[in-house]
């Protein structure tokens, strides 16, 4: 499987911009002949807490313009952004296939409270797993990263984890030990996608984004600046490892 992680350098609040830029991206990494192109958490507008400004109706807007593009190209998208619900307004993560169809909707488990994101979008309270070119996957949503047990509850029904991210570089270093950890101890590839540049806020982003293999090796590492990272991996990997040390055969019941 050949993936394009997309570090966007995201236009604050402006969707058609970030529209523009993903649309490039999704060109090239197709003449790549990419599999799946990933883009980090709120890619079109940035992590703001301004629903009131940013949210959609579900499947309007952002959806169709992700259905439509998947579609043309014939390739993977995995994107987050922010929808309504009934529920209230919500931060997540959908996989689209190559046909141009939503396969999965993830809700962000874990609101980052510290930014008062808890105080403006709902928590999920499921996990997504989904059917990608035949391969068992999952995406989570950033702070998502701080909490094992939800990576656990989905170890082994999966064979590879997204992480999707607006990681500050305060705590770059974080980013990457965590990623790192998650890959090791459920042994299947974890892809984490982070954006670069500087939000609305005045927080900067420092990229990072990183593929790691089953035993935790990293596969490739973003820069602070590069916006395109292409990883070619190999899915029997998981299955070679998981056969020759078969440590998640001893999680007891829960997924401790």
């Amino acid at each position: 499987m050949k993936i394009a992680s997309i570090q966007l350098n995201i236009h604050w609040e402006d969707k058609l911009s970030n529209f523009k830029q993903a649309a490039k991206f999704v060109k090239q990494a197709k003449q790549d002949n990419c599999d799946l192109v990933v883009f980090p958490e709120m890619f079109n507008t940035g992590f703001s807490m301004n629903a009131k400004k940013i949210a959609e109706n579900r499947d309007s807007e952002t959806t169709h313009f992700l259905c439509q593009l998947a579609k043309k190209h014939q390739i993977n998208l995995i994107a987050g952004f922010v929808e309504k619900s009934d529920f209230g307004n919500e931060n997540i993560a959908i996989y689209i296939n190559r046909e141009g169809q939503k396969k999965s909707r993830y809700i962000k488990n874990h609101p980052y409270s510290y930014a008062g994101e808890n105080k403006v979008y709902s928590s999920g309270e499921a996990q997504a797993i989904y059917d990608l070119d035949g391969c068992p996957a999952t995406t989570f949503i950033c702070y998502d990263l701080r909490f094992p047990e939800l990576f656990r509850k989905v170890a082994q029904q999966v064979k590879i984890i997204f992480v999707i991210a607006s990681w500050p570089v305060v705590r770059q270093k974080h980013w990457e030990i965590l990623l790192q950890a998650r890959a090791i101890e459920n042994q299947c590839f974890v892809v984490g996608v982070n954006r670069i540049g500087t939000d609305g806020n005045g927080l900067e982003y420092g990229g990072g984004s990183h593929v790691y293999s089953p035993l935790g090796e990293p596969l490739s590492r973003g820069g602070d600046k590069q916006e395109y990272i292409v990883t070619e991996i190999d899915l029997t990997d998981v299955d070679k490892l998981r056969k020759s040390l078969p440590f998640l055969n001893d999680m007891k019941k829960g997924g401790g």
